[in-house]
């Protein structure tokens, strides 16, 4: 084969992928917040934002804003938003550390340390097919792989500054 015909037929892939992807990403997205408002009686108005504001600050409490707002790449005007509907439906709680009475840091709720483990028992999920899935390639091609999703996050970044779409 040719390579402009393998370039394009990749490119043809990578753009069905991503939109396959995207159109999974909403699915699980949408079954995942059912699956919170029935375990919690439907009392959440959670998006997937606030849920992995919360993940976050699961695997990092105590964590404050700016540490926060960096680990998710959010700004920090956005993750005072979420953390204020956080606090003010339960899920998480101000804290400040003993040598430090001036910094506000968040900590999970009891009630949000149990949406934590939810999150957390389907990510595993999800992480448990993908690698079943990657198993199949050899070493090789897995660095190969990488390679590609390494160069392909640098391009989309790239793409990203200068104002432009993948497709």
């Amino acid at each position: 084969m040719e390579k402009a015909t393998s370039v394009q037929h990749v490119y043809d892939l990578l753009i069905k992928m991503n939109h396959q992807w995207e159109q999974h990403q909403q699915r699980e997205s949408m079954t995942f917040l059912e699956e919170i408002r029935e375990h919690f009686d439907g009392m959440t108005s959670l998006n997937m934002t606030d849920v992995h504001v919360m993940d976050c600050i699961g695997q990092h409490e105590p964590i404050n804003v700016t540490t926060l707002a960096q680990r998710m790449e959010l700004s920090k005007g956005t993750v005072s938003k979420v953390s204020t509907k956080l606090l003010k439906e339960g899920w998480i709680r101000r804290t400040q550390l003993n040598d430090n009475k001036k910094e506000i840091y968040f900590r999970l709720t009891p009630l949000g340390k149990k949406l934590f483990l939810v999150h957390e028992r389907l990510h595993a999920e999800v992480q448990q097919q993908l690698f079943q899935f990657l198993n199949r390639y050899s070493s090789e091609e897995l660095n190969v792989l990488k390679r590609l999703l390494s160069d392909g996050v640098d391009l989309l970044e790239a793409m990203e500054w200068q104002g432009k779409s993948l497709d």
